[in-house]
């Protein structure tokens, strides 16, 4: 809990301050002029959240004083006890930090305006700290919106409560809870997380807490599950919205006792997690129609993360290029770079899919245009939602029959054999792994849309991408 440092050489007023803090249960620090200078480095600075500033009869300079102050506590607010002329002629880089003025005989009600104020001070100072950007550097964007995701990461990372983080789809919501994890207490633990979505229901128990052998038909060997994988860690429950509800009392009854069994087991295991959920789902309108348990949401909405849609945060979208396009080389890929007027089609696009849709269209043209350069009429339609600024470079000059003649009589169709003959297997593959790729880049990925493009059993698709080592999205 953040501390108030009290510097005052009036003793009968730091007793009144001591009184009145301790009834409100503020833990503080009191110190004379003289002990400040002399012995200011045995206090905790990462700790005080407020300075209340008393008068002394030394002959000490505001400025000074105040400088001397922000030089130790860079988010410091200072409040002054009773008037000091000297504040009006202290500059804005000093008198910014001065939030009020607390004069005694005061009132509880007046303190507490005087925390709240170094409290918000302090946020505001935050968002704007250049070093609060490298933190959580997972997260990319500054727009207000991540900057207010940031701040609620910075405030519950190092709290061993639950998290429920919310938002559409693709929005990174695994990323946040990533990078909780590794800002954690439990950092040195695991992180473990399962989709609660895409496990059948009667599996997901299996899953979530092991089973013994026997347990069960097909049960041939013992198998711990996330929750025992996962201690000392943290275990990341995504799409908890999926969960059915026999599921859901299971998992509250864990979180409520903080003890588990295997399936078919008969040994008390302990809990020593921490939780972290998250869903694209409405939980509250879950809750009103029965799908959702409201005390298995209480449990879990400790403390809420919305992750804001793409739609919102469109400034963030040049710095999120530049992220996705420097990752292109290690997946294999080319990196592109793009116009600015693409850029500007681009935050015209609604974003239904979120990051995960920008990534899939990256990945996408780095196919496309490897190691190229992406305008507007580069841009796959739907994504082309400004006029082309330079027209003329796509238009073909001359006679199209004659250049088209001309190309057909130099170029090598695929069926016909070079002079130096030809690796004839390679060269299949080869034709057949760029078809793959295109078929994967048009259909965003999905491989199933992919498998009947080329008019494939989806099978036969996963068989040849396994093949040619190409990830599955």
């Amino acid at each position: 809990m953040s501390s108030v440092l009290v510097i005052d050489d009036d003793l009968s007023r730091r007793e009144l301050l001591s009184s009145a803090f301790s009834f409100l249960d503020q833990p503080c620090e009191f110190c004379g002029f003289v002990d400040w200078f002399q012995s200011n480095a045995d206090i905790d600075v990462a700790q005080i959240n407020l300075v209340l500033l008393g008068q002394s009869q030394l002959p000490i300079s505001l400025e000074k004083l105040v400088k001397d102050l922000q030089d130790k506590f860079a988010t410091i607010a200072v409040v002054t006890l009773d008037e000091w002329s000297e504040v009006k002629e202290l500059p804005d880089s000093l008198a910014q930090c001065v939030v009020g003025q607390l004069s005694v005989p005061f009132k509880y009600q007046q303190l507490l305006d005087c925390l709240h104020r170094a409290q918000l001070f302090r946020l505001r100072v935050d968002d704007t700290s250049l070093s609060q950007m490298a933190i959580f550097s997972g997260l990319v964007g500054i727009s207000q919106p991540m900057l207010n995701v940031r701040r609620s990461m910075s405030q519950v990372a190092g709290r061993d409560v639950n998290v429920l983080i919310t938002g559409e789809s693709g929005t990174g919501k695994e990323v946040v809870a990533r990078s909780l994890h590794e800002h954690s207490v439990r950092k040195d633990g695991p992180f473990v997380p399962i989709n609660c979505g895409a496990i059948p229901a009667d599996l997901l128990e299996s899953e979530l807490f092991g089973h013994e052998k026997g347990a069960f038909t097909g049960a041939v060997s013992s198998r711990p599950g996330r929750f025992e994988l996962a201690q000392g860690g943290t275990l990341f429950l995504d799409e908890i919205g999926d969960m059915p509800l026999p599921m859901q009392v299971k998992l509250l009854r864990v979180l409520q006792e903080r003890k588990f069994e295997r399936i078919g087991g008969t040994k008390t295991l302990d809990a020593d997690i921490r939780v972290i959920a998250a869903t694209h789902k409405n939980l509250d309108e879950m809750i009103e129609t029965g799908e959702f348990r409201e005390d298995l949401y209480y449990r879990l909405n400790v403390f809420p993360i919305d992750m804001p849609p793409l739609r919102e945060r469109v400034g963030d979208l040049p710095l999120l290029l530049d992220e996705l396009s420097r990752r292109l080389p290690e997946q294999g890929l080319d990196a592109v770079r793009f116009q600015n007027s693409a850029i500007a089609s681009l935050q015209l696009h609604p974003w239904p899919g979120n990051v995960r849709e920008l990534s899939n269209l990256i990945e996408r043209l780095a196919i496309l245009y490897p190691n190229g350069v992406v305008g507007v009429s580069e841009l796959p339609s739907k994504f082309q939602n400004v006029p082309e600024p330079n027209p003329e470079l796509y238009e073909v000059a001359g006679d199209t029959d004659a250049i088209e003649a001309t190309f057909s009589s130099h170029s090598i169709g695929l069926d016909q054999l070079p002079d130096d003959g030809i690796d004839l297997k390679k060269h299949l593959e080869t034709i057949e792994q760029r078809l793959l790729e295109q078929a994967l880049a048009v259909n965003d990925n999905v491989v199933a849309r992919a498998a009947e493009t080329l008019n494939i059993r989806r099978t036969t698709l996963v068989e040849k991408m396994r093949k040619y080592g190409m990830q599955r999205k």
